[in-house]
């Protein structure tokens, strides 16, 4: 899977994103990370590529016309026009089955917003996709686009040693993830439950599903309602559809 990334700052994208597994990912050619600067494709020979909005206000607004050029460099030669995000607090909320369903596309392209934001007639041009991570303001579209790009690539074959591991983890099922313990078996006081150290694998499961469900009812109540639980769960649980 190919990511490009539309910046102002690509070595603040390839400094965070070269690291830890996403970086051993792209090592491997598992992933490719392309930080695109649009100021290469300016046509001021200072390379501007923001100017005062027309109106009147604070700031100043990206021009379409360096981003349009950058993104079209990226559509020539991937030979399509490519899904193409927009980070901005005005899109919806990232989630992980967002990630999953991402994760299936070949290429995906990252349009990083600065200042007041972009020309909106770009903005009408390229982008697929107006994705936020959250409700609050950035100064940049740069560290929203790393966080998709870490969740998605997680999501892709062959980017985690362990398989498993992208599949139970926090939000499966809108579940929060249960309790993980490491040696030793005791630390400060503090004993690793007895369960997970009997052997017992079906009992171990169980005890990992009651805690996942009393984890998310305890931090995250509002993902409970919409989590994938049996009727006798609900019951045992108190969760009421509807309520």
């Amino acid at each position: 899977m190919q990511f490009y990334i539309l910046t102002l700052f690509p070595e603040m994208i390839l400094s965070g994103l070269r690291t830890s597994i996403i970086g051993k990912a792209a090592e491997k050619g598992i992933v490719g990370i392309e930080a695109v600067n649009i100021r290469d494709f300016t046509k001021d020979r200072h390379q501007k590529v923001d100017d005062y909005p027309y109106g009147g206000g604070a700031g100043m607004v990206m021009q379409a016309q360096p981003i349009y050029d950058a993104w079209l460099s990226l559509a020539d030669r991937i030979g399509r026009r490519p899904r193409t995000i927009y980070l901005t607090p005005q899109g919806p909320a990232f989630t992980q089955s967002m990630a999953k369903k991402l994760a299936k596309e070949e290429e995906l392209v990252f349009l990083c917003g600065h200042y007041e934001g972009v020309d909106e007639r770009v903005l009408e041009e390229i982008v697929t996709d107006y994705v936020s991570i959250g409700d609050y303001v950035l100064t940049g579209g740069e560290l929203p686009a790393m966080v998709m790009i870490d969740a998605v690539s997680r999501m892709v074959p062959g980017v985690l040693t362990n398989e498993a591991s992208g599949s139970f983890e926090s939000f499966e099922g809108n579940l929060l993830e249960y309790p993980q313990y490491s040696r030793p078996a005791e630390w400060n006081g503090k004993k690793v439950p007895d369960i997970l150290l009997s052997g017992a694998h079906e009992k171990v499961e169980e005890w990992r599903r009651e805690q996942s469900i009393l984890r998310t009812k305890k931090y995250r109540p509002d993902l409970l309602k919409r989590a994938d639980l049996t009727i006798k769960e609900k019951t045992v649980y108190g969760v009421y559809d509807g309520e």
